[in-house]
């Protein structure tokens, strides 16, 4: 979070899109707690359930998602448990209203009232499967023996749609979706989306002031670094205020696509090729790695459910956010830590890629959902 440093048209933070993308790791991490393991089965058949396609949460360079469950159920807080993040997105597919359906993965899940503000109605529901795929990452149902898993399956989830079926929005639109996530008590909320790296706080002043106030009301506003692989960050990541993160790969590398630059404080897997980066050995330029899967909407249709693999910015993001909820639930820093405070212990735990401390292609590092909840857990950071 940079403590420092006419209507654009958005580009979503999703790069690309592939189908039924798996791989899998055995997990590492910092932290000492039991593993907890859940039942979810992945693809059918496969003897290693979830765990043969997330990789991003139990993989050589995931989060460490077992680790991090086994921490809050310690705590007596199973997955974020009484945490509201706020997804400003394309809506989630939360529920049964003709001709939508709620995803059958999400089923379960706690969701708190939200608001459509494309359509200026109080039904947020999803028109594109990436808001959808968002939320699941983050909250998806855990040991329910279906599907795959979601890093802060016990949090409350506030669909806020600001992005219409194309994934296009304007600045108006998001502020009175960050604002309305900060007045109805969203600690977190997830911006999984970027303006052109041109777009800055002069031409959108709106969504700007949104983001100062959600702070000041004590909301992390965690935002994706955009996707066009410039030495800038895109707003509104590069706002201050917004805890802007980039994407790495299956092998721990930078992802191809990400934006970088001076603000950036994490990192979080988003899948796809190696990224070269001067003075890191473990990337290979244009090695290909898998996408993020999750639950969502499949084809044309708000109906129709599958496994689907994005890839961009827009999939590390939620990670992150899903982190800073199981943080807030642990109660390591309080009861109700300021977002700063959030920040610090989310990079203080980070896991150091690339150049060793802070650098502008990776941050503080990778986030660890296992040592961002451990107690006395600390390493790196600012």
């Amino acid at each position: 979070m940079r403590r420092r440093h006419p209507r654009p048209r958005l580009r979503c933070a999703a790069a690309t899109l592939a189908i039924l993308a798996a791989a899998g790791l055995a997990g590492a991490g910092q932290a000492t707690a039991t593993p907890f393991l859940p039942d979810d089965s992945g693809l059918l058949g496969h003897a290693d359930g979830w765990r043969h396609e997330q990789w991003n949460f139990d993989g050589r360079y995931g989060v460490d998602a077992p680790r991090a469950w086994a921490n809050l159920i310690a705590a007596d807080r199973p997955g974020g448990e009484g945490v509201t993040v706020a997804v400003v997105d394309s809506g989630v597919a939360y529920s049964d209203q003709p001709p939508f359906r709620g995803s059958p993965d999400l089923a379960g899940t706690q969701f708190v009232p939200g608001y459509d503000f494309v359509d200026d109605d109080p039904y947020p529901l999803d028109h594109n499967g990436h808001g959808t795929h968002v939320a699941s990452t983050i909250a998806e149902r855990t040991d329910n023996g279906v599907g795959l898993t979601g890093l802060a399956y016990g949090v409350r989830i506030m669909p806020v749609r600001v992005l219409n079926d194309q994934l296009q929005g304007d600045a108006d639109v998001i502020a009175r979706g960050v604002r309305f996530a900060a007045e109805h008590g969203a600690k977190i909320i997830n911006l999984s989306l970027s303006f052109d790296t041109g777009v800055g706080p002069k031409q959108v002043p709106q969504l700007q002031r949104a983001i100062d106030d959600a702070y000041a009301r004590g909301s992390l506003v965690v935002a994706s670094a955009g996707n066009q692989a410039e030495e800038v960050l895109a707003y509104p990541a590069r706002a201050d205020h917004a805890l802007a993160v980039g994407a790495t790969t299956e092998h721990g590398c930078l992802a191809s696509y990400s934006d970088t630059g001076p603000g950036l404080d994490l990192v979080a897997p988003g899948g796809g090729d190696d990224r070269a980066v001067p003075g890191d050995p473990t990337c290979q330029v244009g090695r290909a790695g898998p996408a993020i899967d999750q639950v969502t909407l499949t084809g044309t249709t708000p109906d129709r459910f599958g496994i689907v693999g994005y890839m961009g910015t827009s999939m590390a993001a939620p990670h992150v956010s899903a982190a800073a909820a199981l943080v807030v639930a642990s109660g390591l820093i309080g009861t109700d830590p300021p977002p700063a405070a959030i920040a610090d212990r989310l990079e203080h735990t980070a896991r150091d890629l690339g150049s060793p401390g802070y650098d502008p292609s990776y941050g503080w590092g990778l986030v660890d959902a296992a040592a961002a909840t451990t107690p006395s857990a600390g390493q790196g950071g600012p």
